[in-house]
């Protein structure tokens, strides 16, 4: 009696966790799929949208397979494909989508680059060059972000993107040259040693200015002088580090 009613509890028991595993798969698969939708929203309405005009094919292919809603807190993935930047802790934010979308482009990637990126943050912009160079070398100041970066790039298969929590301000002299530089967070003045690390032609895209009186520059390194051309006023979070020092100088 007591093992057919152990068998009977187990099986019951069994049944019962695999409808809630089903359950919970149906509810998993149903939500990538809302996902994946409301990315491809995103794409066609914030992106390539007439009056936004982000217009290379490759960039908005890759903004519509990266998903955003891995990149941003939990009680905040309903909101990862909305026209905003969100909140990711230690107060930094991820961009709003249309910056990304609008930095990369301007940052004309091509598949053979090496790229280095400032401000890691969530890794967001790093999944997005991920798909479109050879090596994304990214540094995040704020060393809690940069481990979550980190292990969330790893989890998501962005093999080729290496980080490092450390000052941005001083790039990464062991990877230099760079073909191109992404600088998402906004010092007062664009650091020397990005410049110093930057390849002969190479291109660099950095806002600069203080809070509320920033402009987004794209530059490209020419006979080892920097020529530079605003594109956009923008509103990013202050660089810090070692940039304190630099102020001084």
């Amino acid at each position: 009696m007591i093992k057919t009613s152990y068998v009977g509890s187990l099986g019951v028991s069994l049944v019962l966790w695999a409808g809630c595993l089903a359950t919970f798969c149906g509810n998993s698969r149903a939500n990538e799929v809302g996902f994946a939708a409301a990315r491809a929203r995103m794409v066609k309405r914030q992106l390539a949208a007439p009056d936004r005009g982000i217009t290379d094919p490759t960039v908005l292919a890759v903004m519509g397979t990266v998903p955003r809603h891995e990149f941003v807190p939990r009680t905040l993935r309903e909101r990862a494909y909305e026209d905003n930047p969100l909140p990711i802790g230690w107060e930094q934010t991820i961009s709003q989508p249309f910056m990304v979308a609008f930095m990369t482009e301007k940052l004309q990637a091509k598949p053979t680059d090496k790229v280095l990126e400032v401000g890691t943050g969530s890794g967001y912009q790093a999944a997005v060059l991920a798909g479109l160079v050879k090596t994304v070398y990214t540094i995040e100041i704020v060393e809690p972000l940069a481990r979550r970066a980190e292990q969330d790039l790893q989890r998501l298969g962005y093999s080729n993107v290496i980080t490092r929590a450390g000052d941005g301000y001083k790039g990464w002299q062991e990877a230099a040259p760079f073909d191109a530089v992404i600088v998402t967070c906004a010092p007062d003045r664009i650091p020397q040693p990005l410049v110093d690390q930057l390849k002969e032609g190479g291109r660099m895209i950095v806002p600069v200015g203080p809070a509320g009186d920033q402009t987004l520059y794209v530059l490209r390194k020419k006979d080892g002088k920097i020529e530079q051309r605003a594109v956009l006023p923008v509103r990013f979070v202050p660089m810090t580090g070692s940039i304190r020092d630099a102020k001084k100088s």
